[in-house]
């Protein structure tokens, strides 16, 4: 099985520590986002990963060659031009193609400054016992974002926060607004469906092609520790629960 880590964003939220280095090498306790990512990939048997990379995208190269990949065979998707979580995946569409055993084996698709404790075994498991186009890992938590789902897990919208209207793309009864966590799961023929070019999210296609029947499903990981480090406040506290956390198993050893 292979992966994609979407690690190309300026990381503006992140500033100062992202003035002089990419998002995906910020650290927390001491590791980076970019390893804690890839440990968890690897740690569920995934081998080979490609990363888009902007901001400052030799620092990335040359971490990753510091540290032999961490093990892993890992590619490179250079943006010139950011592209969103949609362009930038479709850019790397030969990865997933090319000396795959299977072409409906699934991949994972996971934001760099996500760390969660999902199990993501499960997850793939689910993708397959529904045969998913692709499989979002959702919460009921508060967010400025929801995607909405029916009483049968499938995608049939979206709305800007609780109290917004909803845009529904499918009809349903009734809808769940749920947090998405940044971690997909996908089959490959979502490739030949992707009509959009350039710059776009992937929730664009996936709204789309749940207009048209296709199974965008909601796995849900609300037993799961969850945290996104996307704003400075969250890698502050982060980095010293980490190091709290590294600090209590010294002191027992």
């Amino acid at each position: 099985m292979k992966a994609m880590v979407l690690a190309a964003g300026l990381g503006t939220r992140l500033q100062p520590l992202t003035d002089n280095r990419p998002k995906a090498l910020v650290e927390i306790g001491g590791r980076t986002l970019l390893e804690i990512a890839l440990a968890r990939l690897s740690s569920f048997g995934i081998r080979e990963a490609i990363i888009n990379v902007h901001h400052l995208a030799g620092m990335i190269v040359d971490y990753l060659k510091a540290h032999d990949n961490f093990g892993m065979r890992v590619d490179i998707s250079h943006e010139d031009l950011l592209l969103d979580t949609g362009g930038g995946l479709k850019k790397a569409a030969y990865f997933f193609m090319q000396n795959s055993p299977s072409s409906d084996e699934p991949f994972l698709l996971h934001n760099v400054d996500v760390i969660s404790t999902i199990d993501l075994r499960r997850m793939v498991q689910f993708h397959a016992d529904h045969r998913a186009l692709a499989t979002l890992a959702v919460q009921e938590r508060p967010t400025s974002r929801y995607l909405l789902f029916d009483d049968q897990l499938q995608l049939c919208g979206r709305k800007a926060g609780r109290d917004a209207e909803s845009e529904l793309v499918r009809r349903s009864s009734q809808t769940t607004a749920l947090a998405f966590s940044g971690i997909h799961v996908i089959s490959p023929r979502l490739f030949s469906l992707m009509t959009e070019e350039g710059v776009f999210s992937i929730i664009t296609p996936y709204l789309r092609l749940a207009a048209r029947g296709e199974k965008i499903l909601a796995f849900r990981s609300d037993e799961y520790q969850w945290r996104d480090l996307g704003r400075l406040e969250d890698v502050m506290q982060a980095d010293q629960d980490a190091r709290q956390l590294l600090s209590a198993r010294t002191k027992q050893n």
